[in-house]
């Protein structure tokens, strides 16, 4: 099959629009004897006449009309193509809070970069603090955090449902301490939970203290119990809370704050909202 030149094609199609061969090489900067070459070289490889030229009028052949289309969206393809290896990369700066962060995270990434390749996406993991100094000064143009962690308005990506998990292996009575796995000092989350216990009058003991996924492989071993995201929880823990008598724990929300508003960036936040809609819910 004979490759089309791309020169070749643009000249046809500026004929093809202007129907006068002196306009379309004054158009595209050239000689009316250049874009006649081109033209018929075009043809030669195609094997068809796709312009029928007389002294009086120059029009489509029936192959000119079948090939219009088909040529513009070749052309259209080729300057895309062009339009991308010249065009500035664009950055998004992404923070995500450290309690915020799970496996569906690779996957929103993933989303992120093809709805546009184009993008060079950078993410930074934290506490909510740092995060929300990093982005108050500028230097990230958006960031997920849950509603405890900032009070002020942003785009709401679900609700985050807790409950108390452990394995189902887990051994409690009432009356005994209950041993509990618990975030960092700086989760929300960890002192809601204790007030909770407290006020119901149930013992517990703090046995294993840790960041999200070390929780969650101290739950999937049997070593304690814990308030924990429905969304993060392993496959092999279950909320036994209801089975223990627990106190029910709150529901937050997980918000997107971001500083941008250009067409672009909007696109990229629907995806982001898009990826945090499928969380694992109580059953």
């Amino acid at each position: 099959m004979a490759a089309l030149e791309v020169d070749g094609v643009r000249i046809f199609l500026a004929i093809a629009d202007l129907r006068s061969f002196t306009r379309a090489a004054e158009a595209l900067g050239t000689t009316q004897g250049a874009i006649s070459v081109k033209l018929k070289r075009l043809e030669d490889r195609l094997g068809q006449r796709l312009i029928e030229r007389t002294p009086r009028q120059v029009r489509l052949s029936m192959q000119g009309e079948i090939f219009q289309q088909p040529a513009r969206e070749f052309l259209a393809a080729h300057d895309r193509a062009m339009a991308s290896l010249t065009a500035p990369r664009r950055r998004f700066r992404l923070g995500i809070g450290g309690h915020v962060m799970g496996p569906g995270i690779p996957a929103l990434l993933a989303r992120l970069k093809a709805l546009d390749p184009g993008l060079a996406v950078e993410v930074e993991l934290g506490n909510a603090r740092d995060l929300l100094d990093a982005f108050e000064a500028g230097a990230l143009d958006a960031i997920i955090l849950r509603s405890d962690d900032d009070r002020r308005e942003g785009v709401p990506l679900g609700e985050e449902r807790f409950g108390w998990f452990a394995s189902p292996n887990f051994d409690y009575s009432a009356g005994e301490a209950l041993k509990v796995a618990i975030s960092s000092p700086s989760c929300a989350i960890r002192d809601v939970a204790a007030r909770l216990l407290d006020r119901a009058a149930i013992p517990w003991e703090e046995v294993f203290t840790g960041g999200t996924a070390a929780i969650a492989a101290a739950l999937s071993a049997g070593l304690a119990i814990a308030p924990f995201p429905y969304r993060l929880a392993p496959s092999d823990v279950i909320d036994r809370g209801e089975a223990f008598g627990l106190p029910v724990l709150p529901v937050l929300s997980l918000v997107l704050h971001s500083s941008l508003s250009d067409p672009r960036t909007r696109e990229t936040l629907r995806a982001i909202s898009a990826a945090f809609h499928d969380h694992r819910q109580p059953g």
